[in-house]
C-alpha cells in the first residue's frame, strides 16, 4: 500500500489529507447529529407542564435553553410570548436558523471535499502524462519503465481521488438528509408550543 502511494507522487498527499478529514468529519457528525440529543420527545411535554403549572422562570428558561438544540429554540419563543404570537414566532424562526446553521458545521467541507479530491486525481492524471511525453520526447519509446511510472502515476492519483471522493459524495447526503429530518422534527415541535400559548389546541406530550 506505501508503495502504491509513493508510486502516485506528491499529489497523493492532499488526497490522503482529504481522505483524513472525511474520516474526521463523519465521526463529529455521527456523534453530534443524534436527534434525541438535539430534539427529545419528551421535551415539549415537559415545557407545556411548566406552563399549566406556571413554573416558568428565568432560570427554568436557562435550564431549557443550555439543555438542548430544540431547548434553546423553546428558550427563545417563551422568552418573547407575552409580546404576541407573531414575535414569539419571529423569535423561535432566530433561533432555529442559528440552530440550522450549528448542524450544518463542516457539511459544506465534506461537500467541498467530494468535488474537489477527483479534480486533484485528474491533475495527477495530467501530471502523470506530461511525465510520460516529456520521457518520450526526450528518451523515445524504448524505456518501458519511464512510461509506465507516468501511466502508474496517472492511473493510481485519478483512482485515489475519486476513492476518497464517493464516500464523501454519500457521507455529505446523508448528513444533510439527517439535518433536515432534524430540523422538520424541531419545526413541528415549535409549531405546537406556538399554538399551546397563542391558540386553544391541545399540546400532547410524547
Amino acid at each position: 500500500m506505501l508503495e502504491i502511494i509513493k508510486s502516485g507522487g506528491w499529489l497523493m498527499l492532499p488526497i490522503l489529507l482529504c481522505s483524513v478529514a472525511v474520516i474526521a468529519i463523519c465521526i463529529e457528525r455521527l456523534w453530534t447529529l443524534n436527534e434525541r440529543k438535539i430534539a427529545p420527545r419528551a421535551l415539549l411535554g415537559e415545557v407545556w407542564g411548566w406552563l399549566k403549572n406556571n413554573q416558568v422562570s428565568t432560570e427554568k428558561i436557562k435550564e431549557l435553553r443550555d439543555s438542548s438544540y430544540l431547548g434553546r429554540i423553546f428558550a427563545a419563543g417563551l422568552s418573547n410570548s407575552r409580546h404576541g404570537r407573531e414575535v414569539m414566532k419571529d423569535s423561535i424562526e432566530e433561533a432555529a436558523s442559528q440552530v440550522v446553521h450549528e448542524l450544518e458545521r463542516f457539511l459544506g467541507a465534506l461537500g467541498t471535499i467530494a468535488a474537489v479530491a477527483p479534480l486533484i486525481g485528474l491533475l495527477g492524471t495530467v501530471v502523470g502524462m506530461i511525465q510520460v511525453f516529456t520521457a518520450i520526447m526526450l528518451e523515445g519509446t524504448g524505456n518501458a519503465g519511464v512510461l509506465a511510472g507516468g501511466i502508474s502515476q496517472a492511473l493510481i492519483t485519478t483512482a485515489a481521488g475519486l476513492t476518497v471522493a464517493i464516500p464523501a459524495l454519500m457521507a455529505h447526503r446523508y448528513f444533510q438528509r439527517r439535518v433536515d429530518t432534524i430540523v422538520v422534527t424541531m419545526e413541528q415541535e415549535a409549531v405546537k408550543l406556538v399554538d399551546a400559548l397563542h391558540s386553544d389546541r391541545r399540546v400532547e406530550a410524547a
